[in-house]
């Protein structure tokens, strides 16, 4: 890891975490909630501005970021402060954030798509010399499923073969404008050099030519991929299929970028694509001291017609908090682990 890949992982994490932070921060203005400080990074301050009603600063640690609201964590009889906001409000704020990083991944994804000439489909176009799994599949089979899990882009398709631990799968095909089921479709399997096995795929899908609806669809079922290959990660890593000592945090995740630097700007912006993703996802966890969690009080809020007692609310949040930091301590150790 050398520093031109640590400043290039300083500015991703910098413009990730400014697209959430200003969503918050906009949604909250737009509210007419007081925002009292407006930070990059956590730590001391390096660098501040005060203008109007906010404080905008430049923190030490280049990893995170906060917008603060009047009230936000304490009660306060400021009528601008953020408990004062309808309930349908503050939610919008809470949400916001994870928006923001949703739609700069869609963005990004965009501007991938507009530079390709042809896209993916879920197609068989053709079959490799020796294909096994030909003695089911057909050429112009369009994959609908795979394992019982929808399949919409190549990409799907590409994270359902990963997942597959024997090579022998259920797919579901469009065949001559009917649905066909085909069970133990096979294909051979090879072992990585963790000494885990992975599938051949022993066909060639079919390409679809580039047209401007084309772009904004792929686009879209490309956003949609990766939602649904970060929830699929989250469900396998609750179930036991990953263990912890295969999650990265900042310095895994920075390794990770400099190796995608290495390839070129395409496969740099494919991965800050799915890091701003994962981002927005993983903050509407309806977990404590995350947004999902906040979130999830607000909607009981909504409910009750009557907020959950602030107190009761801080301690949940501060016992998430805990276990979260401790929780990046572990991710993080694995990941210096793993450079030596």
């Amino acid at each position: 890891m050398n520093i031109g890949t640590i400043i290039v992982a300083i500015l991703v994490f910098g413009v990730l975490i400014f697209v959430h932070e200003l969503g918050h921060y906009l949604v909250a203005r737009w509210s007419g909630v007081q925002v009292n400080e407006f930070a990059l990074g956590m730590g001391p301050v390096l660098f501040k501005v005060v203008r109007g009603e906010t404080q905008y600063s430049l923190r030490l640690v280049p990893f995170g970021g906060f917008c603060s609201m009047e009230g936000d964590d304490e009660e306060s009889d400021n009528p601008h402060a953020f408990g004062k906001a309808p309930v349908v409000r503050r939610i919008l704020i809470i949400v916001s954030g994870a928006v923001m990083n949703l739609l700069l991944g869609f963005a990004i994804l965009t501007f991938l798509s507009a530079q390709q000439d042809y896209f993916g489909s879920t197609v068989v176009h053709d079959f490799h010399e020796g294909a096994t799994s030909s003695g089911q599949l057909q050429e112009r089979d369009k994959i609908l499923e795979v394992n019982g899990h929808r399949v919409r882009t190549d990409n799907d398709l590409r994270y359902e073969f990963m997942r597959d631990r024997d090579g022998v799968m259920t797919m579901l095909v469009e065949r001559g404008g009917e649905r066909v089921r085909l069970d133990n479709v096979t294909f051979q399997m090879r072992e990585l050099e963790d000494g885990t096995q992975a599938i051949v795929v022993d066909f060639r899908i079919q390409a679809v030519e580039k047209t401007v609806g084309g772009v904004i669809a792929n686009s879209l079922n490309w956003t949609q991929s990766i939602i649904k290959t970060v929830w699929g990660s989250l469900v396998d890593l609750v179930t036991g299929r990953y263990g912890l000592n295969q999650l990265s945090g900042p310095v895994g995740v920075t390794t990770v970028i400099g190796e995608a630097t290495s390839m070129g700007w395409e496969p740099l912006l494919q991965l800050v694509s799915f890091i701003t993703v994962n981002l927005g996802v993983f903050n509407l966890l309806p977990l404590p001291a995350l947004d999902g969690g906040r979130l999830l009080f607000l909607l009981l809020e909504a409910v009750r017609r009557k907020p959950v007692n602030p107190k009761y609310e801080g301690w949940v949040h501060a016992v998430g908090f805990m276990l979260l930091i401790g929780l990046m301590v572990v991710v993080t150790f694995n990941d210096v682990a793993k450079l030596f």
